[in-house]
């Protein structure tokens, strides 16, 4: 294999059109090449980069942009050598303070150092993730690659690329966040810039589209070989390069869980009607004796006597309810749509349609659909538009997506609990970036409550008590349900606050900001403003900082670090408890063993978690095994 430290993907002659790592040079264990010295080359490339920044700043301005060409030359000779990446790193800062006026802290070139040593960095949160994740797009770029910038959702696309535009027009580059609208030859465009910023689910999505539109340029250029030829298919994207990822690890890991599908509709009438007769059937049938309900893993199954009473309650319907085994599951699957999916806690009904909630972000999943015909059984019940029924035309994950970049860095402020998947999967070691500051986060006992209600009530005591001190406070819910019960209560209470959850999601960005005003009370689902630094004014910062409360039931320690991260940034002060809603069996359990017992039950979930991802890889490697025996490119 090409060192790729010194030759770089680039579309060309070398790389071909549309680089993008073979699908046979996958399988793991694989690892990408990284600079020999690892980390503590990584160091001094950093601290080498800084005298380079110092040495540029004393030049005058002609100097400078020769000095500028010179390193655009021997980035695109020699490729990210270490002696070549740390002058660019050095350049790029210093020309970072002139443009946005961001002195660039050690700790921010040595995570862009990390990056480009195919690495994922975990770095707190509140510590300059973005700046750091634009140095090393920006020392790529000037080296002739084509970039993807991926982040949480289009609004910190746009954001991002809009607050890092000076720097990169002051480097002779060119950037843009990806519409989300448009026409394909808009989306060309943006592809064609050296940065491009955009959501994971979009670009997975237009490398389908790609891959389908070429695999079938090329069955027609084979057709056509004889009579002249036929005009290639023109790519939307430039290949799969380099991937910078802003939130790895919600990227890689909980946004790994479900497939990418790229479909087309299909006529849907007859569909329709039998998951019409589904539902009705399953609206007559009883819980006490019919079916039981698996909460947990939102499935009904059928007893005995349920299995009876739907054979003779659907005796005299044809078609496909002749067949027991599939009449069966077409009522069960109506059951778990009734009972176990809820509104505002896994879908919201937005105007006339369904929309999906990450059960992760607690955010929108815009695209995103249940299949099976649980969409459409979900939109009955609800009594909105049912969405057309489609096929799959092209499939993948994410996991199988990421590891066809040649190269892969990522920055988040969680990483090191999955260290291991992420090297296993998709080849990258991960680094822990130091503090710029010490924190001064005080951690205090956590309470566990029976229920709900009960944890609510004691809720508005709490927050009641630090409003009065002048403190700020977060509080954490799971679901947007919970959210907005937990802010009936507080408005009851005659509670000023605000709510943020997928409902009221449009002023993100400017409730999290305000969050960190002294007696600001913010009421927020899981996707808690990932992103959006909340910062204090001095009242708070006297006052002791800000508060978080958790009162999520958080399925794995990544999240609850997550939460925890949005107080004491910066060296700032900050407080943060957990409270958890348990069902009492026996005695109560003391407060000294809550959290053991938390993540006792997170380390069992997380487990079965990385068995689904690696359960739908070894799937997705499977149908690609079968494709390329088929004769379809991969």
């Amino acid at each position: 294999m090409l060192e790729l430290a010194r030759v770089l993907p680039v579309p060309g002659a070398l790389w071909g059109a549309y680089p993008v790592r073979p699908a046979d040079d996958l399988a793991p264990p694989w690892r990408r090449p990284r600079w020999r010295g690892g980390l503590a080359l990584c160091g001094r490339i950093e601290r080498a980069a800084q005298c380079h920044a110092d040495a540029w700043q004393r030049l005058q301005v002609p100097a400078q942009l020769a000095a500028l060409r010179t390193l655009r030359g021997t980035l695109r000779r020699d490729g990210l050598a270490p002696e070549a990446t740390a002058h660019a790193i050095g350049i790029v800062c210093a020309v970072a303070q002139r443009t946005l006026g961001l002195q660039a802290r050690a700790t921010q070139r040595l995570a862009a150092a990390a990056l480009l040593d195919n690495r994922m960095a975990e770095m707190a949160t509140g510590e300059g993730k973005t700046l750091a994740i634009g140095l090393a797009a920006a020392v790529a770029a000037l080296a002739g690659m084509p970039v993807h910038v991926v982040t949480a959702n289009e609004y910190l696309a746009a954001r991002d690329a809009a607050q890092l535009a000076p720097l990169y027009l002051a480097l002779g580059l060119s950037a843009t966040a990806l519409p989300g609208t448009g026409s394909d030859e808009t989306r060309r465009a943006a592809y064609g810039r050296d940065i491009v910023y955009a959501t994971a689910p979009a670009l997975a999505f237009y490398f389908l589209r790609d891959r389908q539109a070429m695999a079938g340029a090329r069955a027609l250029e084979r057709i056509a070989a004889g009579i002249g030829g036929a005009s290639p298919a023109v790519p939307l994207m430039r290949g799969l390069c380099l991937a910078l990822l802003d939130e790895a690890d919600s990227i890689l890991l909980d946004e790994a869980e479900v497939p990418l599908i790229l479909s087309r509709n299909l006529p849907q009438a007859a569909r329709r009607a039998f998951l019409w007769q589904a539902l009705a059937l399953a609206r007559q049938l009883d819980g006490k004796r019919d079916f039981v309900l698996h909460g947990a893993d939102r499935l009904a199954i059928l007893t005995a006597v349920g299995e009876q009473r739907v054979d003779a309650r659907s005796a005299g319907l044809g078609g496909p309810w002749l067949r027991p085994r599939y009449r069966r599951e077409a009522v069960a699957l109506a059951l778990a749509a009734l009972h176990a999916y809820h509104r505002n806690e896994h879908y919201l009904v937005q105007g006339d349609a369904i929309e999906l909630l990450d059960p992760v972000s607690g955010r929108v999943a815009p695209g995103r659909v249940w299949s099976r015909g649980l969409h459409t059984l979900v939109a009955l019940k609800e009594g909105v538009r049912v969405p057309p029924e489609t096929e799959t035309v092209e499939q993948t994950t994410f996991q199988r997506f990421f590891q066809r970049y040649w190269r892969l860095g990522g920055i988040s402020g969680t990483l090191r609990e999955a260290s291991g998947e992420l090297a296993e999967v998709y080849g990258t070691g991960v680094v822990a970036i130091p503090l710029h500051r010490p924190c001064r986060r005080h951690e205090l006992p956590a309470r566990r409550f029976e229920n709900v209600q009960t944890m609510f009530d004691a809720v508005v005591g709490r927050v009641r008590g630090l409003r009065a001190t002048g403190r700020p406070v977060l509080v954490g819910t799971d679901s947007v349900a919970h959210s907005e019960m937990l802010s009936e209560l507080l408005r009851h209470h005659g509670v000023e606050h605000r709510v943020l959850n997928a409902l009221h999601a449009a002023g993100e960005a400017a409730m999290v900001a305000m969050a960190g005003r002294a007696g600001s009370i913010t009421v927020a689902t899981r996707m808690a403003g990932r992103g959006t630094d909340i910062e204090l004014d001095q009242a708070a910062r006297n006052a002791g900082g800000l508060h978080v409360l958790s009162c999520q039931q958080n399925p794995s320690r990544r999240l609850d670090r997550q939460l925890a991260g949005r107080c004491a940034r910066h060296g700032d002060p900050g407080s943060v408890e957990e409270w958890t809603c348990m069902a009492a069996d026996g005695p109560a359990t003391p407060s000294w063993l809550v959290r053991p017992l938390k993540h006792w039950t997170q380390r069992r979930e997380e487990h079965r978690r990385a068995v689904l991802r690696r359960g739908l890889l070894e799937q997705d490697l499977y149908w690609e095994g079968r494709l390329a025996f088929a004769g379809v490119s991969a």
